[in-house]
């Protein structure tokens, strides 16, 4: 299905896109970060704290690191303050490219079985399928936030995976 290579792509894109959406982001202004632009989570401040609530969640059930106070429903509100929520999405970043440097196709090919907060059951799937999830999340709420930067007059960079570095 997947190799600890596409990991590892899939974690150097992600970093690379955080650091040039959050880059466009850092030239508005709070207020302009935290107008409601009816998106899902509401603003472009709202859909990085989710994105940056919902890494942490998988990561805890991935590598088990610790899961993030309070539950998704408040993620929008997780970090108030801009530089916090950029420090925290940098240090988060770093644990993921770590935590993909050491997987190993015998992890990817077991299951994981975690308490879905959404479902409120225990769910059993393949973690090759919930890793696939993790990074198309990532992706799926940023090209929201790129979609409310470029609307909030903003350009950011380019985001084709075809050119993010493959090499370690």
């Amino acid at each position: 299905m997947i190799d600890p290579a596409y990991v590892a792509v899939m974690a150097r894109y992600n970093a690379w896109q955080n650091e040039n959406l959050y880059g466009a982001a850092a030239s508005l202004s709070d207020e302009a970060r935290r107008q409601d632009r009816g998106a899902f989570f509401g603003s472009i401040h709202g859909t990085f704290c989710h994105l940056l609530w919902a890494d942490r969640m998988w990561l805890s059930r991935f590598a088990g690191t610790p899961k993030p106070l309070g539950p998704g429903s408040e993620s929008p509100r997780m970090i108030e303050a801009w530089e916090e929520l950029v420090t925290e999405r940098r240090a988060t970043d770093a644990l993921i490219g770590d935590w993909a440097a050491g997987l190993t196709p015998a992890w990817l090919a077991g299951d994981l079985t975690w308490v879905s907060g959404i479902s409120r059951r225990e769910l059993t799937k393949p973690k090759a399928l919930l890793v696939m999830h993790f990074f198309n999340h990532q992706t799926h709420h940023r090209g929201q936030v790129h979609a409310m930067l470029t609307a909030a007059g903003v350009k950011p960079g380019d985001t084709d995976l075809m050119l993010v570095e493959v090499g370690g």
